[in-house]
């Protein structure tokens, strides 16, 4: 019996982090405006400790310690834009899902259109290789002779 209770427990336990991670009453904010302008600062956070989530997706205690900073920021007014400049200059670069395009960033946005460019680059000058070789020079009077005595038998 008493492992059955012990047993049931640890079940609990393991399945009750899940309900944690639902967002309580207390953490939303109770101006729908501002709570939309929340979730979707939010949504443009990337979680520390997921790495692949907002921090309105994550259920890391990090999020929702970055989701109570968001919502106190926007109850105190603070615009979106603001807000993400701060946790920016906060967090770095790193903490944006989708960083701005400036001279820090450049290379990130523009490597998947250099990549392509050079394998077109490359794919155009294999093509032109297999299908257009290089003309080969005129044979002189001395392999002239040689190719006809190769081929004639003299």
């Amino acid at each position: 019996m008493r492992q059955k209770f012990g047993l049931l427990l640890v079940m609990l336990m393991a399945f009750s982090h899940q309900a944690w991670s639902v967002e309580s009453p207390r953490e939303l904010l109770p101006n729908p405006q501002q709570e939309a302008q929340a979730e979707e600062v939010g949504r443009q956070l990337r979680c520390l400790v997921c790495q692949n989530e907002s921090i309105e997706d994550s259920s890391a205690p990090l999020a929702r310690d970055l989701r109570q900073i968001v919502r106190q920021q926007v109850s105190q007014g603070r615009t979106s834009h603001d807000i993400l400049k701060w946790m920016t200059h906060r967090y770095g670069d790193f903490i944006r899902l989708k960083p701005v395009f400036d001279r820090g960033t450049a290379l990130l946005w523009l490597m998947p259109i250099l990549s392509l460019g050079g394998a077109l680059l490359l794919a155009r000058r294999l093509w032109r290789r297999r299908h257009h070789p290089l003309p080969l020079p005129p044979l002189s009077g001395e392999e002239k002779a040689r190719l006809h005595k190769l081929l004639t038998g003299d």
